[in-house]
């Protein structure tokens, strides 16, 4: 009994990360990561964006390269060297989704903040 006590409770735990860490249907990279980092914080390695890649780009092949090119080589790096126009604010903003399913262009943040 104890056995299957302890099986289920891992289930339930592994289930409720994949919740947890789950890309938000049009929830952008940039986001995502943000929310990412914020709760879980930043290893030094791509495990978010890894994470987002795997479930909701249109296109993976090449996604973390181009990153790296552009000087993001893990998670927060991608925050300050891919995606530095974060609008200001004292919380973060609620992602404004992608138009397109799968892109790796953030969403319009600037324009969801002055549109408030």
């Amino acid at each position: 009994m104890a056995k299957d006590v302890s099986a289920a409770v891992e289930t339930e735990l592994a289930e409720l990360a994949e919740r947890l860490t789950a890309p938000g249907e049009l929830e952008c990279v940039r986001c995502f990561l943000l929310r990412m980092i914020t709760e879980f914080g930043c290893d030094g390695s791509y495990r978010w964006t890894i994470r987002w890649r795997d479930t909701s780009a249109a296109q993976p092949g090449g996604l973390l390269a181009q990153f790296a090119r552009k000087g993001g080589c893990c998670d927060c790096e991608i925050l300050l060297n891919v995606f530095p126009d974060y609008p200001p604010s004292v919380a973060p903003l609620p992602c404004a989704g992608v138009l397109k399913p799968g892109s790796a262009k953030p969403c319009n943040l600037p324009f969801l903040r002055n549109a408030a």
